[in-house]
C-alpha cells in the first residue's frame, strides 16, 4: 500500500509539472488550420484567434486582426474543431477484459482506482475530449469530485468533468453478486421510497453532483433478466428535485418498461436504450430527451466474449443496437456520443464517434454530437462550438473528418483553456 501510495504522488507530481510548463500568459495565439468545423458546418479556409481562455475571432483570414506577437500556429493539412466532449465515461474503471467489473470493485483499493482514474483523465484530454461527463465512480464514493477538484485546480491535466459521484440504485439491484451474508462495496448509493431517493438526490448534490445518475432498470430480474427497479413516483420525485436544483437526469436504461417509466418522469437522458422501439422514441423527441447509445461499449463487451467483428455473425446485442440506433435516428431523437469507455480503453473515446457514422450518421452530425449537441443538452455554456466569447477548448486533427470520420483520432494539437497540453 505504501508503494502504491508513493506511485501515485509521483505520478500525480510528474503530471503537475508537464502542466505547469504548458501554462501560458494572457497573449494571443493565431491558429491557422485548412478549415474550422465550428460545432454546426466547416468552413474552408478559416482561422481562429484566441486571447487568454478565450476566442475572439473566426473567420475569414481578412477579417482577422492579429497582434504582431501573436503566437502563430500552422495546422496545415489539419481541421481545427470545438474540443470534443466525452457523453458517457467512468475514469475510475478499466477494461473488463482486463479486469472484471465485480473485482475492480471488491479487490482494487481506492489509492489504485483514484491512481487509475489520474492516467485516465490525461488519456482523454490527449485524445481531444476536454470535457467528460462522468456518470458514476462504481465503488469509488465522491472520489470524482476530488478529481475534478485537482484538474480545476491545475494540480493534474484532465477534461474539466461533470460529475455524478455515486449514481442511484435501487436496494439489492446493483452490487457485486455474493450468497453469502457480507457486507460489499456497492456499485452506487443504495435507495428506496419516495422519502428516500429525494434525499438521496439531495445528498449526491450536497457532495458535488453536477449531474444525477439513475439506474431505473438492471439484471436483477428471475435469473439475472433486465427488470425496472424504480417506480413512476420514484423517479418522478427524483426528478423534481434534480430539475429544482439545475442539474440534468442520465438514465441507464435497458428495458422497453424502464425507458417508458424514466421518459414518464422526464428525465433528460437515456443511457443504452436497448429496450427502445418507435413509440418510445417518439415520445423522446416529442418531450426533448436524448439517447446516448453507447455502441463502443456493446461491441467491446462481445469481443470480450469472444465475438471476431466482420468475421463472426452479429450477436444479438450487436444487432439490437444497430436497431435502437437506426430508429432512434428515424425519429428524430437527439443522440449524444458517449461509448462508456472505461468499458473499453480511455483514450480511445473517438471509437464511439467512428461506430456512430458505421451505424449510419453522416461524419458532419457524428462531428455535432460530439461537440455542439453534447454542449448543448448537459448545459455546458461556452463550450462546443468555435464563436467569439467562447472558451478556447480546441483540437486540430488531421485530414478532413466531414470526409472520413476516423481523422478525429489523428489529433495533432489540444488546448483547453487557451493551454496546450498536445502539439504534433
Amino acid at each position: 500500500m505504501k508503494k502504491l501510495a508513493l506511485l501515485t504522488l509521483a505520478l500525480i507530481c510528474l503530471f503537475a509539472c508537464v502542466f505547469a510548463q504548458n501554462q501560458t500568459p494572457d497573449t494571443y495565439t493565431l491558429l491557422k488550420p485548412d478549415r474550422v468545423f465550428d460545432g454546426q458546418q466547416m468552413h474552408a479556409g478559416w482561422w481562429v484567434l484566441v486571447k487568454g481562455k478565450r476566442i475572439i475571432a473566426v473567420g475569414d483570414p481578412s477579417s482577422i486582426k492579429a497582434p504582431s506577437d501573436a503566437k502563430i500556429i500552422d495546422l496545415k493539412g489539419s481541421t481545427l474543431i470545438p474540443g470534443m466532449i466525452e457523453g458517457h465515461s467512468h475514469l475510475f474503471l478499466h477494461p473488463y477484459n482486463e479486469t472484471s467489473w465485480n473485482d475492480q470493485v471488491l479487490f482494487e483499493s481506492r489509492a489504485e482506482r483514484t491512481a487509475r482514474a489520474v492516467v485516465h483523465a490525461k488519456e482523454t484530454l490527449l485524445a481531444g475530449f476536454t470535457s467528460t461527463r462522468e456518470l458514476g465512480t462504481e465503488g469509488c464514493g465522491y472520489d470524482d469530485v476530488g478529481l475534478k477538484t485537482a484538474i480545476d485546480k491545475g494540480i493534474i491535466p484532465g477534461p474539466r468533468i461533470l460529475a455524478a459521484t455515486r449514481a442511484i440504485v435501487a436496494t439489492g439491484s446493483y452490487q457485486p453478486k455474493s450468497v453469502t451474508d457480507n457486507t460489499f462495496i456497492q456499485g452506487g448509493e443504495e435507495t428506496d421510497g419516495i422519502d428516500g431517493i429525494s434525499h438521496t438526490v439531495r445528498s449526491q448534490i450536497g457532495h458535488g453532483a453536477d449531474v444525477v445518475k439513475i439506474y431505473v432498470d438492471y439484471r436483477w430480474g428471475p435469473d439475472d433478466t433486465a427488470a425496472p427497479t424504480f417506480t413512476e413516483e420514484e423517479l418522478k420525485t427524483a426528478v423534481e428535485v434534480a430539475h429544482s436544483s439545475g442539474r440534468i437526469v442520465a438514465v441507464h436504461s435497458g428495458t422497453t418498461e424502464g425507458m417508458r417509466r424514466a421518459i414518464d418522469a422526464g428525465v433528460n437522458t437515456i443511457e443504452h436504450g436497448d429496450g427502445g422501439n418507435p413509440e418510445l422514441f417518439k415520445l423522446m423527441q416529442e418531450k426533448g430527451i436524448a439517447l446516448c447509445p453507447t455502441i463502443a461499449a456493446t461491441e467491446a463487451i462481445s469481443t470480450y466474449h469472444g465475438w471476431k467483428k466482420g468475421v463472426d455473425p452479429d450477436p444479438a446485442a450487436v444487432k439490437r443496437k444497430h436497431y435502437i440506433f437506426t430508429e432512434a435516428m428515424k425519429a428524430g431523437v437527439t443522440i449524444c456520443m458517449g461509448g462508456d469507455v472505461g468499458v473499453f480503453p480511455h483514450g480511445d473515446n473517438a471509437r464511439e464517434m467512428i461506430l456512430m457514422a458505421e451505424y449510419g450518421m453522416k461524419p458532419i452530425d457524428v462531428l455535432r454530437s460530439a461537440t455542439s449537441v453534447n454542449a448543448a443538452v448537459f448545459k455546458m455554456k461556452g463550450l462546443g462550438n468555435i464563436q467569439p466569447g467562447y472558451l478556447a477548448d480546441l483540437v486540430a486533427v488531421q485530414g478532413n473528418p466531414e470526409e472520413e470520420i476516423k481523422a478525429v483520432k489523428q489529433v495533432k494539437l489540444v488546448m483547453k483553456d487557451g493551454v496546450i497540453y498536445r502539439q504534433e
